[in-house]
């Protein structure tokens, strides 16, 4: 079969240019058997470093079977193919896979120049389900928050009754950011998330900016944050009480084993770690139903292990006491919204989504109402089982509600609880991570080594990954990937993204990290979902499987421009701290990205 390529600047005229965009879906389309007849999409060409092929199925063409003839396939929707994109996709082509053997080329490579395993790409090896997609997105906002410290939201909000108000605003705010990603997701199917988009539709600079913040800062100093509470929960199930007193250097070094682990088995294989996220999500649910089954028996039966039944949910109003300032409230929504934060996270797997246009948009609207009614009962059951001053200052409130009711052994469950809660969201946090550093890798926007895949060791067979080892074929056949087998996953990133969140356990200090999050981390959000409506104006042709309404994105962006605005008032120094770190970004991508794009224009030529 022939192959055709992006190196002919001058398309024949008997084919319709295609958009910038709709390329990127051809990255995550099914192939059928057909020929490959492939098209630029700019009059004015590619240089010779953004030059690419796809492989020889091409999803947009058809074959007769009878005579073996090739056509295109039909414009569906009238859709009009105009030759000048708004996005002029010359200067701004996002590399998308290549070609079976070459991959995803990086930005200013050339397919098949990386060797063996850089030659295959994640993209290729399709196997992610809507129930692993599920258990990405809920096993990283169901952490460690809402069995510890609701306390944030219920001491602003001022009432039991005005805090859960906060809540179900809170997860309807998120649930705007999450749909209006869903619909990028589905327009633009590749792994990433935000840098993917950020770079297509503002340009590289801007996604290189994310990727500097979300790599150096918010993944690695998230993913400490939870590691650390998972050592705390899992000291405190073991010594008891006596927790309080025990080194901060234990709780330290058992975040440090959880890492560890969690990481040895994510670079394993993709199957791995999606059966241990999708067990541990189940876990999640059913130690939160049992949490509001036994609440709703408390209440009903007046039952209490030790002392008085708790009567403050029958002999107070629940909106008594509502607080009136608008900057508790707004402290409250701040806080709600940073227990939902995680809702992006199948965004940056998309491209290894089985069906990305049709799972990306149900994980989404599955799992938000889940996560919110979940969060809304478990805060229902507290506030019938605990006094209302303990739940308002509490950071342990799940053990204190296992402790009310079962004693000891209830806080010793709950603590257990809390800590496999922990452990499911690193695991979440270490898939996508891995994923967001290996697309940066494959990018140029980080060195070339974390874009590879597998481990030493490793050859290219048949298109397929195959250890020579006989313990790891062994291995293979219990826990490998069905096509990629055992280590066909983004080794070296997640190690990368692994001693940077031991860097910050080590350090332990995350003031900053709260300040920066909110800041960098929503400004980005804002970008994100603020180029959605660009996208719409720009490109109102391009194929979006999943529509929102307008209304969603415009909502979203107007929340984060107010959480924005709430840090910078609120820490204006570490603000400037945050964005003396952003800016450092722009001079790093000048010498990172443009020099290395300008190396090898020199070799080419």
């Amino acid at each position: 079969m022939s192959r055709a390529g992006y190196s002919n600047l001058h398309p024949p005229s008997s084919h319709p240019p295609r958009d910038s965009l709709e390329l990127a879906s051809l990255a995550s389309s099914t192939p059928s058997t057909s020929r490959r007849s492939t098209t630029s999409s700019s009059a004015s060409g590619l240089n010779s470093s953004r030059r690419l092929s796809f492989s020889n199925e091409d999803p947009l063409t058809t074959t007769d079977n009878n005579n073996n003839e090739t056509t295109p396939r039909p414009n569906p929707h009238n859709r009009s193919y105009s030759i000048s994109s708004a996005f002029d996709f010359a200067s701004n082509l996002f590399p998308l896979s290549s070609t079976a053997a070459a991959g995803y080329t990086a930005l200013g490579g050339l397919p098949g120049t990386t060797g063996d395993l850089q030659a295959v790409n994640l993209e290729k090896r399709k196997s992610l389900t809507y129930l692993n997609g599920l258990s990405l997105i809920i096993g990283l906002i169901i952490g460690s928050g809402i069995f510890s410290s609701p306390a944030q939201v219920n001491t602003n909000a001022g009432s039991p009754g005005a805090a859960l108000i906060v809540w179900v605003v809170a997860g309807v705010l998120a649930w705007t950011g999450a749909a209006s990603y869903a619909e990028l997701g589905g327009a633009i199917p590749l792994n990433g998330g935000a840098q993917v988009y950020l770079s297509k539709i503002f340009g590289e600079l801007v996604g290189f900016l994310f990727t500097w913040c979300a790599v150096i800062v918010l993944k690695p100093g998230g993913a400490a944050i939870i590691a650390i509470i998972f050592g705390e929960y899992m000291v405190r199930a073991a010594v008891g009480p006596e927790s309080e007193s025990v080194s901060a250097w234990i709780n330290k070094g058992v975040a440090l084993a959880g890492l560890a682990l969690v990481t040895l088995l994510n670079c394993l294989s993709t199957r791995l770690a999606t059966r241990m996220g999708d067990v541990l999500m189940f876990l999640k649910f059913v130690a939160l139903f049992g949490i509001t089954v036994v609440g709703i028996v408390v209440a009903a039966t007046g039952f209490s292990w030790k002392g008085t039944p708790n009567e403050d949910w029958k002999t107070q109003s629940w909106f008594e006491g509502t607080s009136s300032s608008a900057s508790s409230w707004a402290v409250a929504l701040y806080a709600g919204l940073w227990a939902y934060d995680g809702w992006d996270n199948t965004n940056y797997v998309t491209g290894e989504f089985l069906d990305p246009h049709r799972d990306l948009p149900r994980v989404i609207h599955t799992a938000m109402p889940l996560v919110i009614t979940s969060y809304l009962l478990a805060n229902i059951s507290y506030i019938f089982v605990l006094p209302l001053p303990l739940i308002a200052t509490s950071n342990t409130v799940a053990v204190s509600f296992g402790a009310r009711v079962f004693g000891s052994l209830g806080s010793l469950f709950l603590a257990l609880v809390v800590a496999a809660s922990c452990f499911g969201a690193l695991n979440a946090a270490t898939f996508t991570s891995g994923r967001l550093v290996y697309a940066a890798g494959k990018e140029g926007f980080l060195p070339e080594v974390l874009g590879r895949i597998g481990i030493p060791g490793t050859v290219e067979v048949g298109n397929r990954v195959r250890q020579r080892s006989w313990v790891q074929r062994r291995l293979m056949r219990v826990i490998g990937d069905e096509d990629g087998g055992l280590g066909f996953t983004p080794i070296n990133a997640m190690v990368f993204n692994a001693v940077l969140t031991c860097a910050y356990i080590v350090v332990g200090e995350f003031g900053t990290l709260i300040t920066f999050y909110g800041v960098a981390g929503y400004t980005f959000y804002f970008l994100t979902v603020l180029g959605l409506i660009v996208l719409r104006v720009r490109e109102p042709f391009l194929e979006r499987p999943y529509r929102t309404w307008i209304s969603t994105p415009i909502i979203f962006c107007c929340v984060s421009l107010f959480l924005i605005s709430r840090g910078v008032f609120a820490q204006p120094v570490q603000t400037l701290v945050v964005l003396g770190f952003v800016s450092l970004g722009v001079p790093v991508y000048a010498l990172r990205v443009r020099g290395g794009k300008r190396a090898k224009r020199k070799d080419e030529e």
